[in-house]
């Protein structure tokens, strides 16, 4: 063990008991906390943030055993024989010492040390010359250069280097030493500490392999939403106020719509809204949306399957069918939702189905009521559903909302109707169907939403 006199200062003194015993209770009073909290978190999950958390948490509490057991070895003084290993799964309270005669060439270890490198403690402990044999080869220049300047340039020891245990187990050890001075000046004896820091370095390797798979997580999030923020751009009318169709009759449609984002901007969603104006005169109207793990891609294929077969003639009941097979037939499973209107403005009539979606809401003199329809089942749920249509005369003046389930997620059944068809006397002033939708946007698109949502307003005009 060192001398009184080292190479740049005088040994430490031992703290006194007292201090130590505190410094041991508040370490445990530190792992009971850390213990609770880490309890707390799960880190078994999908989640990698709550792994590499987790991962963390159990990195401190194993350090905190060894700083609790490293305390106790102060205060106890050292082990007559190699000391069992510490509970709660210690990564370094295995410790060993040397102390390495130049002038005798003599080797004096502690019994730890025997145990970390795996060598019986009857036996002579290693020489310099010799400690290399149990080192690999590729770490052997590491620990001649450190072992050369301690006893050279009287530097410190401080360096990792693995070794090969009798028994074939491979160990990390960590080596911190000093150059142990005699009267002349001239090096004696070199001192040092080993520790065996294999466990703890595995612990480390999965603190950063967990951090990078969050940070290949999060890569792939934003990259996901920004392709599907990009999609649904590419895909959804660009509306920004009020649009009106060509080539219709004095009975026209008033368009706006908007899509209601949500609160958290990591998060997109594969809501649609659209309105076509089709080649024999009447116009398509629909809102949908789509879950599943491609949602954002699957939404985009549904529209345009909406689109080519409303362009085709396909009727609201009929084109559901026909979508509702697409979707089932689909590489990915998902479930979706639409309701799809086709309005003749020569009759001012509006022919719609639906598959498991809020109805459209008609407003009319100041009031509001949902529209009567069969009901019916979401996209994907069954391959062999057939959807209904439902009929109603519009009147100028008329205004129809369509919108997504998402608008009021804190809302069921009657509620959600309630709160809506409670704007009838807001819209009445309004005089546009752009006025309408601002409307809905004020009512609903404060913060915290957790889903986007989309809303479309057809007002009949004159």
């Amino acid at each position: 063990m060192p001398s009184p006199v080292s190479a740049d200062r005088p040994a430490a003194q031992p703290p006194g008991r007292g201090s130590v015993e505190a410094l041991i209770t508040q370490t445990r009073r530190l792992k009971g906390d850390v213990d609770a909290v880490r309890r707390d978190t799960r880190g078994d999950g999908a989640d990698p943030e709550e792994r590499w958390q987790r991962a963390l948490y159990d990195l401190a509490l194993h350090q905190l055993n060894d700083v609790d057991a490293h305390l106790a070895q102060l205060r106890d003084g050292p082990p007559p024989r190699p000391a069992p290993a510490a509970p709660g799964g210690s990564l370094l309270s295995r410790v060993g010492s040397a102390e390495w005669n130049l002038l005798t060439d003599e080797a004096t270890w502690s019994a730890e040390l025997y145990r970390i490198l795996g060598l019986d403690p009857a036996a002579p402990a290693l020489t310099l010359d010799e400690l290399p044999g149990l080192v690999p080869a590729e770490d052997r220049p590491r620990l001649t250069e450190m072992v050369t300047a301690c006893l050279v340039d009287a530097r410190p020891i401080d360096g990792e280097f693995r070794v090969v245990r009798p028994d074939g187990v491979v160990r990390t050890v960590h080596m911190m030493g000093e150059p142990v001075l005699g009267a002349d000046g001239g090096t004696t004896s070199m001192w040092a500490v080993l520790r065996d820091v294999s466990e703890l370095r595995r612990s480390q390797r999965t603190v950063s392999e967990t951090r990078d798979t969050l940070h290949r997580h999060r890569r792939r999030q934003r990259t996901e939403h920004r392709i599907a923020a990009e999609l649904q751009e590419a895909v959804l009318p660009p509306w920004h106020g009020s649009l009106r169709l060509p080539h219709q009759g004095p009975a026209a449609l008033d368009l706006a719509a908007h899509r209601i984002p949500a609160a958290t901007a990591t998060l997109i969603g594969a809501d649609w809204y659209d309105a076509l104006d089709l080649a024999d005169g009447q116009t398509l109207l629909t809102v949908g949306g789509l879950t599943g793990q491609a949602a954002a891609s699957g939404m985009a294929m549904l529209l345009g399957a909406v689109r080519g077969m409303a362009m085709a003639g396909t009727l609201p009941g009929r084109l559901l069918t026909l979508l509702n097979r697409l979707l089932d037939t689909a590489a990915q499973p998902a479930l979706g939702s639409a309701v799809c209107c086709r309005y003749r403005p020569t009759t001012r009539t509006l022919i719609w189905a639906r598959a498991g979606h809020p109805a459209p809401l008609l407003y009319r003199d100041g009031t509001g009521r949902l529209l009567d329809a069969p009901d019916g089942t979401p996209l994907g749920a069954s391959s062999g559903t057939v959807y209904e249509e439902s009929a109603v005369t519009l009147r100028p003046g008329d205004l129809l909302l369509l919108h997504t389930g998402a608008l009021l997620p804190e809302h069921g059944g009657t509620a959600a109707v309630d709160r809506l068809l409670g704007l009838a006397s807001r819209f009445g002033p309004a005089h546009t169907a752009r006025d309408c939708v601002r409307t809905v946007v004020e009512e609903f698109g404060g913060p915290g939403r957790e889903d986007d949502a989309c809303v479309l307003a057809a007002k009949v005009t004159a």
